[in-house]
């Protein structure tokens, strides 16, 4: 969620137009809502699962804080009064993105994908890419190159950070039979594909410099960022014992997320002191 938000503000800060604080705070807010309707909907079908992994066991369904009924019914009136709530404060064309992005993630990857290939958060991480491109809309009402790139370093991030958290709790998704990359191709191809989506995110983060929406800094800085990366993701790919495997495989996951933060802080910071400083 903390994710979410930071990558669709920075997609709406860092576009050519301008917004009042008023729009777009309660529009920042209403995108919120939608990915807490997501969840929440996803929460609600998984309850069986979740009940089974340590990871997700105490979520509020399988603790017994919540009923059943009741999270589908918040799910569904969250996601409704998001969606009017952007179109109502932004525009068309962020609430269809916002109501996609919602629908995807349920639909297609909680309900279609994720029990039944691994290649679920392959084609599923494409919902958790889209905010900074509803970012991005929120301000100018259209779509562009830009968030765009944005959308790919995410996409191309999500399979080495999903998969470095399926290894080391493989046993969690095995006792809830979710067909993760380790259960069903192996520890060893699994590393291997986390080292391969490590290593494209260095001509994704190029790709900001070359459509100039980074400078030749905070390009090296996120080059340096994604080579420590690629770095942890070799070493993870050299590990024999289950031991070693699985601490370097936790270290990949945390870090990713640190490293997908400060990808975008940095771009934010860039934007903001070329409209100080030109």
């Amino acid at each position: 969620m903390s994710l979410v938000m930071f990558t669709c503000m920075v997609g709406m800060m860092i576009s050519p137009e301008n917004i009042s604080f008023v729009n777009s705070s309660i529009s920042l807010i209403a995108v919120a809502i939608g990915a807490g309707a997501a969840g929440t909907l996803n929460m609600w079908y998984e309850a069986d699962l979740d009940a089974v992994m340590s990871r997700t066991c105490l979520r509020p369904i399988p603790s017994g804080k919540v009923k059943k009924k009741q999270a589908l019914i918040f799910g569904i009136v969250l996601s409704i009064l998001s969606i009017l709530i952007l179109y109502y404060f932004s525009n068309l064309i962020s609430s269809v993105l916002l109501a996609f992005t919602i629908s995807f993630y349920f639909f297609v990857y909680t309900i279609w994908l994720k029990r039944k290939t691994s290649q679920n958060i392959v084609i599923g991480g494409a919902a958790g890419a889209l905010p900074p491109v509803i970012g991005w809309t929120i301000s100018t009402g259209n779509i562009s190159i830009e968030p765009l790139l944005l959308f790919l370093i995410i996409f191309i991030w999500t399979p080495s950070h999903f998969w470095a958290l399926s290894l080391y709790k493989s046993q969690d998704y095995k006792k809830a039979n979710i067909p993760m990359l380790p259960l069903t191709s192996g520890s060893e191809i699994t590393k291997i594909n986390i080292f391969i989506y490590s290593l494209l995110m260095i001509p994704a983060i190029f790709s900001l410099y070359i459509f100039n929406l980074s400078s030749i800094l905070s390009t090296s800085i996120n080059l340096i960022l994604t080579l420590y990366y690629v770095y942890l993701c070799f070493f993870l790919l050299k590990s024999s014992s289950v031991i070693k495997r699985n601490l370097l495989a936790k270290k990949v996951f945390v870090y990713s997320i640190f490293y997908l933060f400060f990808i975008f802080l940095i771009i934010l910071i860039d934007k903001l002191r070329y409209n100080l400083y030109g």
